[in-house]
């Protein structure tokens, strides 16, 4: 495949056309984005500086948020930017950038939501073997392996996308730089492409979706077994990260098992992976937990304190 370029930058059409909706848009997702760096960062900072937190639950948790702020930084500051301009330009290099971006935060997040999955299944069907597995020296290859997974991943899908010829036109229907919008601009036969995309993206989705509900279904049935209070308990931390499983999977499972297409919808469904995911996961985990609810108390008066002697 000849790799000839013409197209030094790429135009982008954004969520929508209309110039009172983008003015609109660039409040609301300007809010959007605020929340989710505030709630993730408040998280990485009670989790770190709290003493209680210190179960490979939170650790993980204070990784996912981490990956929440990247991922979301990917698309989103350019995203509200581009609200205000009528042109929305992004060159060749900012595009693969994106697309390396995009794809390798959002794969190690789902490598961290599966190993939280099986941090909570040691836990509720292991227990009495939980902290000989689950020591401070496995958590942490997990999270490496997690981002050597997006990186291995990312590496793939933009070596791949570099490979292919685009000699116009350059308009992007989309806010950021994807695989499937960019493959519907290449002058080139990409069927065969498009299978390895599907097969690189839409596999490791699907496949780590099914396999999160497969261990839920085990930990729901092991629940069986405990009592009351430690299937409430249990059920309540589970509970989290299955909403912020499905939230995540969903839509991105959905955009990226099937060949590229020309729906509208797309954008929409992105906009739920990559901004109301991240989003929601601060909410979510802290509203249903009391650990961090107090975790986060306790931070606050310890700053309220400091900041009355610095004062004093």
């Amino acid at each position: 495949m000849a790799n000839i370029n013409n197209v030094t930058e790429f135009i982008l059409l954004g969520l929508s056309q209309n110039q009172k909706l983008q003015k609109m848009c660039f409040v609301l997702f300007l809010c959007f984005y605020i929340t989710i760096v505030l709630g993730n960062l408040l998280i990485v900072l009670t989790v770190v500086s709290s003493q209680h937190l210190n179960s490979p639950m939170y650790f993980f948790l204070s990784y996912l948020s981490f990956v929440d702020i990247c991922y979301s930084s990917v698309t989103a500051p350019k995203m509200i930017a581009d609200f205000l301009v009528e042109k929305k330009m992004i060159s060749f290099i900012g595009c693969i950038a994106q697309l390396f971006g995009v794809h390798f935060f959002g794969c190690t997040e789902i490598f961290i939501l599966t190993v939280m999955a099986y941090d909570r299944y040691i836990a509720i069907c292991k227990p009495l073997h939980y902290t000989t597995i689950m020591t401070r020296r496995v958590c942490g290859q997990m999270v490496v392996a997690s981002w050597l997974g997006g990186f291995v991943h990312s590496m793939v899908q933009t070596l791949i996308t570099t490979q292919l010829p685009f000699c116009g036109p350059n308009e992007i229907n989309h806010y950021f730089c994807d695989v499937h919008p960019l493959l519907q601009l290449a002058c080139a036969d990409t069927y065969v492409v498009g299978i390895v995309v599907v097969a690189n993206s839409g596999m490791i989705a699907l496949g780590c979706f099914l396999l999160l509900v497969i261990s839920y279904i085990v930990i729901l049935i092991s629940l069986r077994k405990h009592s009351s209070e430690g299937r409430h308990k249990a059920l309540s931390t589970c509970g989290s990260h299955i909403a912020v499983v499905i939230l995540f999977f969903g839509p991105c499972t959905f955009t990226y098992i099937r060949p590229s297409s020309h729906l509208a919808e797309d954008k929409m469904v992105a906009v739920f992976y990559t901004v109301i995911t991240p989003m929601l996961n601060p909410l979510i985990y802290t509203l249903r937990n009391e650990e961090v609810k107090s975790a986060m108390r306790k931070l606050w008066s310890r700053k309220v304190i400091s900041d009355g002697k610095s004062k004093g």
